[in-house]
C-alpha cells in the first residue's frame, strides 16, 4: 500500500508541475476571416454557424473553454486545432488558389451532409455547435452556390 500512496503522490506532483506548461494559443486576428466571408457572401445564419460550430478549430482565433487551462486537455485542444486548420483554415483563405478554394468548399459539403463536422468531441462541450438538418441543408446549400464561382475560374484554366 505505501508504494500506491508514493506512486500517486508522484502523480499529483508529476500533474501539478505540468500546470506550468501548455501548447501555444490559437489567439490570432479574429479579422482574418473577413476575407473568407468577402469572397464566398455567406448569408447570416450561415455565417452564425460559422462562427459558432466552425472557427474555433478552422481559422486563425479560437475562443478557449475555461477547461483549456487543465494541462494535458489544453494539448488535445491544440492537437484538434492544429489538425483541423490544417485541413482548411478560413483565416488562410486569400492564400488559396481559386482551385482549392472550390475543393475546400467540396470537402465542406461532403463532411457536413455527412455529419463528420463539427467533429463530436466539440459538440459535447459545445451544444449550440450541433447542426440540425435545417444548419446543414443551409450550409450545404451556402457552399454549393460559392462554388460556382471557382468552378468557372478552375474551368478557364
Amino acid at each position: 500500500m505505501k508504494i500506491l500512496k508514493k506512486l500517486g503522490l508522484i502523480l499529483l506532483v508529476v500533474f501539478l508541475i505540468a500546470q506550468f506548461f501548455g501548447p501555444d494559443k490559437n489567439e490570432g486576428d479574429i479579422s482574418s476571416v473577413n476575407s473568407f466571408f468577402t469572397d464566398t457572401n455567406p448569408p447570416e445564419d450561415v455565417k452564425l454557424v460559422l462562427k459558432t460550430a466552425c472557427l474555433d478549430c478552422h481559422s486563425n482565433h479560437t475562443h478557449y473553454p475555461w477547461y483549456n487551462s487543465i494541462t494535458p486537455v489544453n494539448y488535445w485542444l491544440a492537437d484538434h486545432i492544429d489538425h483541423g486548420k490544417g485541413h482548411f483554415n478560413v483565416s488562410k483563405w486569400n492564400d488559396y488558389s481559386d482551385k482549392k478554394k472550390d475543393h475546400k468548399l467540396e470537402e465542406l459539403i461532403e463532411m457536413v451532409e455527412a455529419k463528420e463536422m463539427p467533429l463530436p468531441s466539440y459538440t459535447w462541450t459545445h451544444g449550440d455547435a450541433k447542426l440540425s438538418q435545417e444548419q446543414i441543408d443551409a450550409m450545404v446549400s451556402w457552399a454549393k452556390t460559392a462554388r460556382v464561382k471557382y468552378a468557372f475560374v478552375k474551368d478557364a484554366e
